[in-house]
């Protein structure tokens, strides 16, 4: 496991699909805080202290679980006030999301046709510009998240606290005993959006902001609300 401090209160652990394997556990235990993954997160606090000098709170910290496509998955373990916290969860979330976005993006541009680069280059040149300033946007600003929740009331809960007027899109599905909401920013504004994403992480995990695991959600899991999941479950 790789451990990174972040500040005085603040500490990240990475573990690979192999580690996950090795200690027979994957995020689902993390999320439903089997006995199993609260070995593992007491492990991951001594090795912190131990490596990097973490100090854990006395009573209680927050713990988020950001999954990584194909690679494993990220613990971030937080000792802090509610309205800090809540500020850089979101900001490590599209933190993530712009890591993730702009691999995806060189592998896009890595397929195309390096020849067209020198056709028009005066013009050429503007529209690069352009471009890059679009797809610096997109990057920085990802539209879609997708939460995981260990159960509906869980999703209940959190689709009260939001807004009636929020105009954001949402779909559930179920996968393996666990609910995964895909939030989509929809007519809302951006801060709206990001607001409903940090209250989202209040109630459960972000578990991916990649298109390959919606996909995957999409093939394996099974929806049970195709569209306005927020309205429907507001009761």
């Amino acid at each position: 496991m790789r451990i990174e401090r972040v500040d005085e209160k603040t500490v990240k652990c990475f573990l690979s699909n192999e580690e996950l394997e090795e200690y027979d556990i994957d995020y689902k235990d993390f999320i439903l805080r089997s006995d199993k993954a609260r070995e593992i997160v007491q492990e991951i606090i001594e090795q912190a202290e131990e490596e990097v000098g973490y100090k854990p709170p006395k009573f209680a910290f927050d713990l988020q679980i950001m999954m990584l496509p194909d690679q494993g998955l990220i613990l971030t373990f937080s000792d802090r006030d509610a309205e800090a916290r809540e500020s850089d969860q979101f900001i490590e979330c599209l933190k993530e999301m712009k890591r993730i976005l702009q691999r995806t993006r060189e592998k896009i541009a890595a397929g195309t046709d390096s020849g067209e680069e020198t056709e028009q280059n005066g013009e050429a040149g503007s529209g690069e510009e352009k471009g890059n300033k679009a797809q610096e946007q997109q990057v920085s600003r990802p539209g879609f998240a997708v939460f995981v929740f260990s159960g509906i009331g869980r999703i209940m809960e959190y689709a009260a606290m939001l807004p009636s007027n929020l105009m954001v899109d949402s779909s559930l599905y179920e996968m393996d005993g666990l609910y995964y909401l895909y939030l989509l920013k929809g007519r809302a504004s951006y801060e709206r959006y990001s607001r409903a994403c940090v209250q989202a992480m209040e109630f459960g995990s972000l578990y991916a902001a990649d298109e390959s695991q919606v996909l995957r959600l999409r093939e394996h899991g099974q929806c049970l609300i195709s569209e306005k999941v927020i309205r429907k479950l507001r009761g």
